[in-house]
């Protein structure tokens, strides 16, 4: 499923500076808010989406005519797509607070279609805005407030901290073979922590998150008694899911990565996040299994990691031990993922727009 960061973005007071002297001409207070179009720039270079959420008490009646916030408003926005800055929506609330509006904010109203979006990224979109009422929508939708101006941070700092943001994927994965529970944080190297119930596959999942730098809990109780073969291809999709859904969108990503040796064994890996699945092994494994682990699961996990991330991943392998050659394609694709899930700031990698 394809997720949006989508940034709830106030407008008075946080887009543009809001005078104490209402008196004056709407064209003369009108001034940007210091530092927004670069730090709007750095967002969507990240790939968060825009909403403009605004009250405007009473627009459309004698006391707040159209035709004083049209031109105005008009200005902003043209001055904001100068710069490459657009909002996929602009939802404008005209009722004056006492109406008590369900579309006021800090009422949820105007924004259920959102809510409703299961594609929505709720752990890295934000509401922004200058109020009270700003930080109380974010609470009302589940979602982060920041709050600019004087009474919170500059434009500068609220970006720094959104894009700092760690990315997280928590998945439960539940059927009647296996129950599984697994949290990776990319941006983290610790904690690890992995039981599975097979002591081998449990040190091979670890070479994968501390090879690719990543924190991983899993927990897998398996049926084990039959085989291994549910408890790994579970965790495989498990592990999967929850990369993927840690990676969002997938902006910002290095998206390829690239070898491992190990002893006399050589497994060259080669990864790309490309939100297509394929997996390819060239290579024989001398013996049936090792440690608890039959060989003919080893393909069958990068296979079943490979569908549940959504990337390719290519391995050529080499070797005499059998040992040696699984554990190099764990930490060969380990490796591998360091470079494709490290944050480069450089906005989608690819010229479709999309992965």
């Amino acid at each position: 499923m394809s997720t949006r960061k989508i940034l709830f973005i106030d407008r008075d007071g946080c887009l543009i500076e809001e005078p104490a002297d209402e008196q004056i001409d709407a064209y003369e207070k009108f001034r940007l808010m210091p530092g927004v179009i670069p730090a709007l720039l750095d967002l969507k270079d990240a790939g968060f989406r825009f909403v403009m959420v605004s009250n405007q008490d009473g627009l459309g009646t004698d006391s707040f005519p159209e035709e004083d916030f049209r031109g105005p408003h008009e200005l902003l926005l043209q001055i904001l797509a100068s710069q490459g800055i657009e909002f996929d929506a602009i939802h404008i609330d005209k009722s004056f607070p006492e109406d008590q509006a369900p579309t006021r904010k800090p009422g949820v109203g105007m924004l259920l279609d959102y809510l409703r979006d299961p594609g929505l990224d709720r752990h890295q979109s934000a509401v922004i805005g200058d109020r009270e009422t700003d930080l109380e929508l974010a609470s009302n939708m589940g979602l982060r407030g920041f709050r600019v101006g004087e009474q919170g941070d500059d434009w500068a700092t609220i970006a720094g901290q959104i894009l700092a943001t760690p990315r997280i994927g928590t998945i439960a994965r539940n059927t009647r073979e296996t129950r599984i529970r697994v949290e990776v944080n990319l941006d983290q190297t610790r904690p690890v922590k992995i039981s599975t119930g097979i002591g081998f596959f449990d040190h091979m999942l670890e070479q994968v998150s501390s090879h690719g730098r990543f924190s991983l809990s899993l927990d897998c109780q398996g049926d084990l008694e039959v085989d291994e073969h549910h408890t790994v291809e579970d965790c495989a999709l498990a592990l999967g899911q929850a990369i993927d859904q840690a990676l969002s969108d997938r902006a910002g990503l290095g998206r390829y990565g690239f070898v491992l040796p190990m002893d006399e064994s050589l497994a060259q890996v080669a990864i790309d996040l490309s939100g297509r699945p394929a997996f390819v092994l060239n290579g024989q494994f001398p013996r049936e299994s090792v440690g608890g682990l039959h060989t003919e699961m080893v393909s069958h996990f990068f296979a079943s990691l490979a569908q549940a991330l959504r990337c390719a991943i290519h391995i050529d392998l080499r070797g005499e031990n059998t040992h040696h050659m699984v554990e190099a394609c764990f930490k060969g694709v380990g490796r591998a993922l360091a470079p494709a899930l490290a944050r480069s700031g450089s906005g989608i990698p690819s010229t479709k727009g999309m992965l």
